[in-house]
């Protein structure tokens, strides 16, 4: 059983330092990783990429973004992401943040059900000094969606889930998150918060893009919502 991962970057002219640092923590966990640069479409990127790797049914596949860090020590990575995407054979994707409830304006953090205790799992930051801090967002628990700077799956299941971007989406690079880890959901596949440390070197900048707009309304009129774990 074996650990691929594939990230999509939009730097054309060089690797950064946290880039770096991420494949350098990859390497050492011996996880099989592919860089794809340059590409129009992170929906392709995912798809044409795990479409060419050689994967068994069994082996894990991370999809994840450039500008993150993983603070676990090696042998702990291996342990957390392989012991809960085999906890039974319907686990669909596994991350570190994501929600119980997808309301019907399909905004996974909204922070009024944020407030109501919806969410789970937790992301690190880096403010402008330098510091690192923690957003809680919840305890682990099973979800019906989960943010996109880091997902993996069972290649078997991922096969069985599909990674084509749907027709009603304008934009090439948003919501592919909600989109993959929902039809997971839809299909029976259980969702779940990884319980693992990442710093994500981003504070969601990108979530004002006219395209994340556009595709964030077409999922919402193509989508039967809300989406909540009953059990």
């Amino acid at each position: 059983m074996n650990i691929h991962a594939i990230i999509c970057t939009r730097s054309k002219t060089q690797i950064t330092k946290t880039l770096h640092d991420l494949l350098s923590f990859l390497s050492r966990c011996e996880v099989k990783t592919n860089v794809v640069v340059g590409s129009k479409s992170i929906f392709d990127a995912y798809k044409n990429t795990f479409n060419k790797i050689k994967t068994d049914p069994d082996d894990i596949v991370i999809f994840c973004h450039d500008d993150i860090e993983i603070k676990e020590s090696e042998s702990d990575f291996k342990t957390k992401i392989f012991k809960l995407c085999n906890e039974s054979d319907k686990v669909g994707f596994v991350g570190p943040a994501g929600t119980t409830f997808l309301s019907q304006n399909a905004v996974w953090w909204d922070h009024e059900l944020w407030r109501q205790g919806f969410h789970r799992g937790k992301v690190y930051h880096i403010n402008q000094n330098n510091q690192i801090y923690s957003t809680d967002y919840g305890p682990p628990a099973d979800v019906v969606v989960l943010d996109g700077l880091f997902l993996a799956a069972k290649a078997s299941a991922i096969e069985d889930i599909g990674l084509s971007k749907p027709q009603y989406f304008e934009g090439e690079w948003d919501f592919y998150d909600i989109h993959y880890t929902s039809k997971a959901f839809l299909m029976g596949y259980t969702n779940k918060i990884l319980d693992i440390a990442i710093i994500h070197h981003s504070n969601g900048e990108l979530v004002g893009r006219e395209s994340w707009h556009k595709n964030r309304e077409a999922f919402v009129n193509n989508t039967k919502l809300p989406l909540k774990i009953t059990s």
